[in-house]
């Protein structure tokens, strides 16, 4: 039988997203959420005294499995073997519109780029710096895109907090409201044909 600080580690290595004390109470059948707390205390203490190359890390309202900070250099090294060839400028602006307004949509990014960022978003999504996050709750519910594990490791990121601050605020344009009404609409139904009564989306 595996004991619960073994489990607690289990899960923050498979989780993607920040783990919360209240999904580990579950998962364990913990009588509350501060015997979760305590657990994730404990394997915090472990990896500190042990200096593995690892550490756990709240952010987020959770933890999270990370590198350590003074490992970068030798992640982005494996990053740029994986990738070999460099981002071009299109996936660079995409990724950086994703990393600072995730999640996001396609219309909302080919509003920013003035675009069409669909091939952009598949050359990412292949390199797995980014990944569908789900869908966006508009019109034609678009997918919407977020930075992965990979994309902190390749530009040397504990988590998103760490990006570069920007000066002013990227904001995506109304046009994106728009685009992602055709789009949805596009995609999701055909055209009923000249004088036919359009149909509510999802109908």
């Amino acid at each position: 039988m595996p004991k619960p600080i073994d489990v607690v580690e289990a899960l923050l290595f498979a989780s993607d997203a920040p783990l919360e004390a209240e999904r580990i109470r579950d998962v364990l059948d913990l009588e509350n959420v501060a015997a979760a707390r305590a657990l994730v205390g404990e394997l915090v203490a472990r990896y500190e005294a042990e200096e593995r190359g690892l550490a756990i890390m709240e952010v987020g309202g959770g933890w999270r499995m990370v590198t350590r900070p003074e490992l970068a250099p030798w992640l982005v090294r494996l990053a740029r073997a994986r990738t070999r060839v460099r981002l071009s400028r299109p996936a660079l602006e995409t990724l950086a519109i994703v990393a600072y307004k995730q999640p996001v949509s396609r219309p909302e990014i080919d509003a920013v780029r003035g675009v069409n960022s669909e091939a952009t978003l598949d050359n990412l999504l292949e390199r797995r710096l980014i990944r569908i996050a789900g869908r966006k709750e508009a019109p034609g519910r678009p997918f919407v895109y977020e930075t992965t594990r990979e994309f902190l490791v390749a530009f040397g990121l504990r988590d998103p907090g760490d990006l570069p601050k920007i000066e002013g605020e990227l904001v995506i344009p109304e046009l994106a409201a728009e685009a992602a009404t055709a789009d949805g609409e596009a995609q999701a139904q055909q055209d009923p044909g000249a004088g036919g009564a359009q149909q509510p989306a999802g109908s």
